[in-house]
Formats: structure tokens, sequence, C-alpha cells
């Protein structure tokens, strides 16, 4: 009896090991075909692995590269400011433009993905330019106070 036990262990864990996921729940997808060729692809999978060759690569699952350049994900309804980031997405500096407000209270804080405060300065000019040299590729929040309220709040991609 326990020989058939662990027999039926054995064949139900080996029929896993195989077993794959779903990586990711895609916004949208759809098929292309042409004369040379035919590929489905997805929008909005952040998984992706790259095949090359020596006549070509494809990358599998690659998010496109096309974003807005400023994404407001929190904003403050009753002040009346104008705030800008760009260039976004960007690979070494952003510039944050603030207009049509008093700077004296206003700071910035970034953020990564899992919430983890990475820079927090005081604003003192119209324009700041943040360095992202040293941070890995990914998204950030840029999250700009006013003392402890928070104003506005935006997506940055770094490539």
């Amino acid at each position: 009896m326990i020989k058939i036990k662990l027999l039926i262990c054995c064949l139900l864990g080996l029929g896993t090991i195989g077993t794959k996921a779903q990586d990711a729940v895609p916004a949208m997808g759809a098929d292309a075909s042409g004369s040379g060729g035919s590929a489905s692809y997805t929008v909005g999978q952040v998984i992706y692995t790259s095949v090359g060759s020596a006549s070509g690569s494809v990358n599998q699952g690659i998010q496109q590269p096309y974003v807005l350049l400023a994404i407001g994900v929190n904003s403050n309804p009753d002040i009346n400011l104008t705030m800008t980031v760009y260039p976004n997405p960007s690979a070494t500096i952003i510039n944050l433009k603030i207009e049509k407000t008093n700077l004296q209270n206003l700071s910035f804080q970034l953020y990564d993905v899992q919430g983890k405060l990475l820079l927090k300065e005081q604003i003192t000019n119209s324009e700041t330019t943040i360095l992202l040299n040293e941070y890995s590729s990914g998204d950030y929040f840029l999250k700009v106070i006013n003392n402890k309220d928070e104003l506005k709040t935006f997506k940055i991609i770094k490539n």
C-alpha cells in the first residue's frame, strides 16, 4: 500500500515539472502576418526574452517603446499650478518644471516601484534637473510635495 502511494506521488510530481504558467496578463494582443511570415504579439507584457543569431534577433514579449511624456498619477485639484517632467522615458536625467506657484515649501521625492525612497530634495528653482544615472532601468515615481501635502505624482520610466 505504501509503495502504491509513493508511486502515485512520484507520478504526480513528474507531471508538474514541465508545467508553465502565463508570465503576465497583457493589455491587448493580436496576430500579424506578411510575406516573410507571421507573429503573435502582446502589448503591456513586462517579462520578455531575446533570441538572436547572425541573421537577426527577436524580442519575445517586449513592451512598446512609445510612452506619454508625463503621466500625472495623483493631482491636487484645489491648487492651480503647472508641472511637467521631461524627457520621459529617459536614460540619464529628467527635468521637473513648475510654473504658477511659490516654490518656498516645495520638495520632490523619488521612489522605486517597491515604495523605497531613493532621493529627497527641496525645490529651489522653477526648473530642477534630477540625475537618474545611478538607478537601474525600470519604473519610478516622482512625488512633488508642498510641506506634507502631495501635489502630484509622476510615473518616470528610465531606459
